[in-house]
């Protein structure tokens, strides 16, 4: 009888329960330089609100922003505005800080 393995994603949304590894996770997204870089960024803080169990619409409600705007912003062509990122993130328990790159 075979078991069935656990999808990447599954993992991944288990580990993100830790805050700290989603600091980590984060911050090593940031770190990527490839083409879509911003895009994998807004899919990863899907992934995190996902991991949190929070739901989009309570997400929006909580960083005082339309459920449609934020489904946008946060979509692979997102483009979200400094502001929605920043009551995205402090919904999610984050803030954005800037390290040197030296």
């Amino acid at each position: 009888m075979s078991r069935r393995g656990r999808s990447y994603e599954e993992s991944l949304l288990e580990r993100l329960g830790d805050h700290e590894y989603v600091v980590e996770y984060l911050n090593a997204v940031l770190a990527g330089d490839g083409p879509d870089s911003t895009g994998t960024f807004l899919a990863a803080l899907r992934l995190v609100a996902k991991a949190q169990a929070l739901p989009m619409v309570d997400l929006a409600r909580g960083a005082e922003l339309g459920r449609q705007a934020l489904y946008r912003s946060l979509s692979q062509q997102g483009n979200p505005e400094l502001d929605t990122l920043t009551r995205v993130l402090r919904e999610l328990g984050l803030r954005l800080a800037v390290e040197s790159a030296a």
